[in-house]
């Protein structure tokens, strides 16, 4: 009796235990940085989609003052009446975009010229010719200047990616001026109407939520919430 009582009161060493906590703690803090990435994109996201929703309420602007504003950002998205004409010659196909119907097609651009500044248009989505090798029909390009309604857009808007057959960093605008060898101001315009050339799809602003970001910072709160009960559970067994 002695002896039985002797062997129960001692404790069981748990094999590996300092190298399963090391781990558990390991999976807790990666878990902890997940959790802080999610969050500061769902900050970044909500103060973008601020920016969105103020800069389209505001007055339309003209092409002067948008070359007047010292920092280009503070009038992304804002709405903007321009006076100009297209340069036919040199237009943009971007691959790999969908319409809201989920047709494959094109985003068109084609250069613009005012105040002896030249940038990009973004006419719209064109849906994409019966083959990969037909070109689409693009809409008519008139000849003589015209007045234009659009939506200032930078670089940084754009979409990235390696699904949108674009580069994944970089300058995207450096790189439509490359491919037509121009040189153009740091911005587009998103063409919202005009005289014969309002698009049947035009580029649309962005979804205006939030996004699923904080659900996913707690949700890996409550992963490594979860590593610790089981480390407990297997420290206790």
């Amino acid at each position: 009796m002695k002896i039985k009582s002797k062997l129960s009161s001692k404790r069981i060493k748990e094999p590996w235990a300092f190298l399963k906590t090391l781990l558990a703690l390991i999976l807790v803090a990666l878990c902890l940085v997940a959790a802080n990435w999610q969050y500061e994109r769902g900050v970044a996201r909500h103060a973008k989609n601020f920016d969105i929703e103020a800069n389209t309420a505001k007055p339309t602007i003209s092409l002067e003052e948008l070359l007047e504003t010292e920092n280009l950002k503070d009038n992304e998205w804002r709405t903007i009446s321009i006076q100009g004409s297209f340069l036919k010659q040199n237009e943009v196909l971007l691959r790999n975009r969908y319409n809201s119907e989920g047709k494959y097609g094109y985003q068109y651009l084609t250069l613009f010229q005012s105040l002896d500044k030249q940038f990009w248009i973004d006419r719209g989505w064109v849906k994409a010719g019966a083959t990969a090798l037909e070109r689409p029909a693009l809409p008519v390009t008139p000849s003589e200047e015209i007045e234009i309604i659009g939506r200032v857009r930078l670089d940084s808007s754009l979409p990235r990616g390696s699904f949108f057959a674009l580069p994944a960093a970089g300058n995207l605008i450096s790189s439509w001026n490359l491919k037509s060898k121009v040189e153009t101001e740091d911005f587009y315009i998103d063409l919202i109407s005009g005289e014969g050339v309002t698009p049947d799809t035009p580029a649309e602003l962005p979804e205006l939520s939030d996004g699923p970001h904080m659900a996913y910072a707690l949700q890996w709160i409550f992963f490594a919430g979860l590593i610790i009960y089981a480390r407990i559970l297997i420290r206790r067994r």
